[in-house]
């Protein structure tokens, strides 16, 4: 954190010398410890993925531009999104990641910076709950599920008809896989009233129409405030009318797009949702 705040107070460019910065922290800060590794990979890698990190702070805190952040809290919270995203989860997993980040926060940084940290990292963190989920739900197959928080979430595999042939919508995460708009139902809401509210604020959409229900899928997050949370997804065929998409503001996500079904071959899907597409495809 020393060494990114320094580079960061003298311009974070091309031109400031991360050899010096580490060099000369590492024996101020840490005297007898030789060169890490890992202190290397893990300052060069936030570096090289800078304006990565910005972009998902600034969605994930649209009420704080990256410039008005304190520099503490930003290079904190560059810390904790990189080993959250790009980082070794066996190394480092993601609860340790968060924790590590709100302490250096606390530590460091103003008295609201651990509050402002913790809700940064939990938006991005709880809006993906999507990497890791296959091992989070073997890790937690001993637990008595009916005893686990559960959440209720719409999903939609959407479409539109483009001179007669059908173009599917999907989304994409800042891990790297594209994957079908979802979101939490709020108060009051049944599943396909919320279903249909979130695809419309996430994708933008006018007058999306629900078809015909696909299935269902459950797996266990790893909520950093919560624990272990089961998360119950039911997934609708949904129709739409719109050329173009315009993805909410959101912590987890970073583009839309729609894409004719020869192209759904080569993108990274998790493999939870690609029988779901392979359903609603045989059903148009």
């Amino acid at each position: 954190m020393q060494s990114l705040f320094e580079w960061d107070f003298y311009g974070n460019t091309k031109e400031t010398n991360l050899d010096a910065i580490i060099e000369r922290n590492t024996k101020e800060f840490a005297t007898g410890m030789h060169r890490d590794p890992f202190l290397e990979n893990l300052m060069r890698g936030i570096v090289a993925r800078r304006q990565e990190l910005d972009n998902i702070i600034t969605k994930a805190a649209p009420e704080w531009p990256i410039g008005q952040i304190a520099p503490i809290d930003r290079n904190v919270l560059r810390i904790g999104l990189y080993e959250l995203l790009f980082g070794d989860r066996k190394e480092v997993p993601p609860k340790v990641a968060i924790n590590e980040a709100i302490e250096l926060a606390k530590t460091f940084g103003g008295d609201s910076s651990g509050r402002f940290i913790n809700g940064v990292l939990g938006t991005v963190y709880r809006e993906l709950g999507e990497p890791g989920k296959d091992e989070n739900t073997k890790k937690y197959s001993t637990l008595d599920l009916n005893k686990l928080p559960k959440e209720e979430l719409g999903g939609a595999v959407v479409f539109r008809k483009d001179n007669g042939k059908a173009v599917l919508a999907l989304v994409h995460d800042v891990f790297g896989y594209w994957t079908l708009s979802k979101g939490h139902l709020e108060k009051g809401e049944n599943i396909e009233t919320g279903t249909l509210r979130e695809v419309r604020e996430e994708l933008g959409l006018i007058k999306p129409k629900i078809i015909d229900k696909i299935g269902e899928n459950e797996y266990i997050a790893a909520d950093p405030e919560t624990g272990p949370t089961r998360r119950h997804v039911t997934y609708f065929l949904i129709e739409a009318n719109d050329t173009k998409l315009k993805l909410e503001s959101s912590g987890g996500l970073d583009d839309a797009r729609w894409f004719e079904i020869e192209d759904l071959v080569g993108l990274k899907i998790y493999e939870d949702i690609r029988p779901l597409l392979e359903k609603a495809i045989n059903m148009l």
